[in-house]
């Protein structure tokens, strides 16, 4: 007769609560318990304007709604996808004692406290404390705690996650020329799997290469020609690729990743002012990530001064781009123009909250510190006409609860591909400068 597996209890941490409000519905017929220090973080949350904000005062109100009870003496229920109960914690106060083992009172501990407790009052079942905090993890071990990440929202494998473009080997070189005569070619007649929708390729025969993408309407991978975007031009296979996606009036949804130097954003910029003319207004934007987690409050200024030096980088690109032509020329004066006529504008993410987007382009750049939740809900916001641009490293995260693997843009690529309007692909050759190349490779 088999075994019967321990019932577990998952201890949730304040981390796991704003990154996913509805987190305790995910743990399948297994107890979910809240330290009542969980709640007294949550509640300092609650007001403001950001997803975390929204998070928490979700999760209150999904608390105030399950039941009347009280829910620290008894564990409630807890309905659809989950059938496991809920139960709110209080601290504990049996030895180890987190405050005194770490030589330090803080809220963290007062968790590990909970979690502990809760250990001792349930000898039969495993106590798992879960969080997107590493250093709380690692002090839960230390007490002989099980700890672990919260993964439910989570690439599994972020090395194959997919790089939306394939180099291939061609034997035969009369390919490539009839490739180029006709502009296009069978799939079938250059590899045995059917190619993922807008997928790139860098086909090479015998010193002869050819670009071309799948075009999952006409079912043929088709020849891609050397772009050009008001007056940035692609200085290698995949930046033609990524201009191509950019510029793909089929694609609505564009990602392109990739490291510092790779021409993620100026790529993103440059074609949406070469496609201007098809949207009625660009919005750039990035997620404020404070230095230290400070609130932006702290600094001086109003509200655009404030988050000016966040919204640096865009400016530097945009003025890059300007300086590819003459001040006296138009293309140089059209930027300036649109500018001052809000035509293009660098705004905060917050300000699209609750708004329907028509008619526009919008790039989010480092996007990489946006959680899954927040960028469904600036995909959600696409009007009629919107294409929308996501730009990042998602291996350079600012956000102390994100990972490569837990950060919206890499669950954004790993659910979306194959779509047929959606593309993406992923930057590696850095084109900044020799120095910086040099420095990236040996520093």
């Amino acid at each position: 007769m088999p075994r019967k597996k321990a019932k577990k209890i998952f201890v949730l941490d304040t981390s796991v609560l704003l990154y996913d409000y509805e987190a305790v519905k995910n743990f399948e017929k297994n107890d979910v318990a809240i330290p009542i220090t969980v709640l007294e973080e949550i509640d300092t949350f609650k007001k403001g304007n950001t997803v975390t904000n929204l998070h928490a005062r979700e999760f209150i109100r999904f608390l105030d709604g399950i039941s009347d009870e009280n829910m620290l003496q008894d564990w409630i229920p807890l309905n659809g996808r989950s059938h496991g109960k809920l139960k709110v914690i209080s601290n504990g106060g049996d030895h180890p004692d987190a405050n005194e083992v770490f030589g330090s009172k803080k809220n963290d501990h007062e968790i590990l406290n909970a979690a502990l407790r809760l250990k001792v009052d349930n000898p039969s079942e495993r106590v798992i404390l879960v969080s997107k905090d590493i250093n709380l993890r690692l002090k839960a071990r230390a007490l002989n705690l099980e700890a672990e990440d919260y993964e439910t929202v989570q690439v599994k494998n972020i090395d194959q996650l997919y790089k939306g473009k394939t180099e291939l080997t061609i034997e035969d070189p009369a390919v490539i020329s009839n490739f180029y005569e006709k502009g296009k070619i069978r799939a079938k007649e250059v590899m045995e799997d059917k190619p993922p929708a807008n997928h790139y390729y860098l086909m090479k025969s015998h010193g002869s290469s050819a670009l071309g993408w799948y075009n999952p309407k006409s079912k043929y991978i088709e020849n891609i020609e050397k772009l050009n975007a008001y007056g940035i031009v692609p200085r290698n296979a995949e930046q033609n690729f990524a201009l191509h996606a950019l510029m793909n009036p089929e694609c609505q949804l564009v990602t392109v990743t990739g490291s510092a130097g790779t021409g993620k954003t100026l790529l993103a910029l440059a074609s949406a002012l070469e496609q201007r003319s098809n949207f009625k207004q660009i919005y750039l934007a990035r997620p404020i990530v404070p230095l230290s987690n400070k609130d932006i409050g702290y600094l001086p200024g109003d509200a655009n001064q404030k988050i000016d030096p966040y919204m640096q980088p865009l400016w530097d690109n945009l003025s890059f781009i300007k300086n590819q032509f003459k001040e006296t020329s138009k293309q140089y004066k059209k930027i300036d123009e649109m500018v001052q006529t809000d035509k293009l504008r660098i705004v905060p993410l917050a300000y699209i909250r609750g708004r329907s987007l028509s008619n526009v382009i919008f790039i989010v750049d480092e996007a990489q510190n946006l959680t899954p939740h927040e960028i469904k809900t600036i995909i959600t916001r696409a009007g009629e006409n919107t294409k929308i641009i996501f730009t990042g490293d998602i291996f350079q995260i600012d956000s102390p609860f994100l990972d490569a693997q837990s950060n919206g843009l890499s669950y954004l690529v790993d659910r979306m591909h194959n779509s047929s309007i959606y593309a993406h692909i992923n930057l590696t050759k850095g084109e900044r400068s020799e120095l910086a190349n040099i420095a990236s490779k040996l520093l």
